[in-house]
Parts: structure tokens; sequence; C-alpha cells
């Protein structure tokens, strides 16, 4: 069981029955009444973002959280199939379920997947992929406005902003949590 003076960010733990990671969290001791512990946390679920005050000493569940090492292995429609590199079983993760990280899956690469009573409920890919450019436009001679950006598409099909001096088939570095353009990667 966990209490209110367990809580820390990244905290996972059972809230209304469902599993919940804990965002935010600041104790409060009010001049008058008791203590609590004012939460911000996301369903693990759903992906809501609640806020909610609990009394100071409340207890909670922890989940029944596995998380898995499993290695991207193909597509097929809207299934990602994955295997677990400890069992090597095969398993599938609907388009949905994965949300943002279909944008960065590429064959062989290594991913941390969170399962909850046997069903996915989230993925963690590394904190940076190496992707190959596909169709880029390429940069005009004496274009050198500082910052200046275009569009690339990368060979998973996402669109990302890269400087002008980024050509087709070049590597780049791109950041898993935010989607942005970190450099190019010397071949």
């Amino acid at each position: 069981m966990l209490s209110t003076t367990d809580f820390r960010k990244s905290l996972k733990l059972m809230i209304d029955g469902q599993p919940c990671i804990i965002i935010d969290f600041q104790h409060v001791k009010p001049g008058k009444g008791g203590a609590f512990v004012r939460t911000k946390y996301r369903n693990l679920i759903s992906g809501n973002v609640n806020e909610k005050n609990f009394r100071s000493g409340e207890k909670f569940e922890k989940p029944d959280l596995i998380e898995k090492s499993m290695q991207f292995l193909y597509a097929d429609g809207d299934e990602y199939y994955f295997m677990d590199t400890s069992s090597y079983e095969q398993t599938f993760i609907t388009k949905e379920a994965l949300g943002e990280a279909v944008n960065f899956l590429k064959e062989n690469i290594e991913a941390s997947v969170l399962f909850f009573e046997g069903r996915v409920i989230g993925i963690d890919l590394p904190n940076t992929v190496e992707l190959v450019v596909t169709q880029c436009d390429p940069g005009m001679k004496g274009d050198t406005v500082s910052g200046a950006t275009k569009p690339a598409t990368l060979e998973t099909g996402y669109s990302v902003n890269v400087p002008l001096f980024i050509n087709e088939g070049d590597i780049l570095k791109i950041d898993t949590r935010s989607g942005a353009y970190l450099e190019r990667v010397a071949q």
C-alpha cells in the first residue's frame, strides 16, 4: 500500500480503480483544518489529466503493471508487431494505443511496453531515434537567413522542420518526446 507521504513525481498508483501516474503534487497545511495533498495526475488508460486533493495519510494500492522490453518488428495496417526480447513471444499493438509513438517506430528499435491486466497501456521509446530523410526540398545557395527552416519527411512518414542545409538521404537525430530535430548524424 502507498500513502500520500510516498507521493513523488512519476509514482504509479491506483486512483478510483484506474492506474495513474503523478505529474505534480504539493503538501498543504492550512492554518485551520487537516493537512492535505494537492495532486495532479494522469490516467494511464484514458490519458486524461486530473487534479484532486487527498487527505494526508490516505492509502492507495499499487497498480499491477508489468513493464517489458520489446523490439519493434513490423507494421501490418493499423497493427504494429513487437517481440518480447526475453521470451521471443510476439504481440501486436494497435495504432490507437501507440499514439504519437508511431511517428518514430522503425524496425528493430527497442522500447519499454507497459501492460495493465494483460493490455498494453503505454510505450516508452528511447529519448532519441535516428531516421533517414526521404523527401526534402533542396536548400537555395545564398539562403543564409539565421534560424531558417524547411519541412522534411522522414522514413516513418513523420514531417519535421529542419535547417536549410539538410538534404534527402541525411540521417537525423530526432527527440521522441517533443518530435523536434536535434542534429544531423555523421555518415
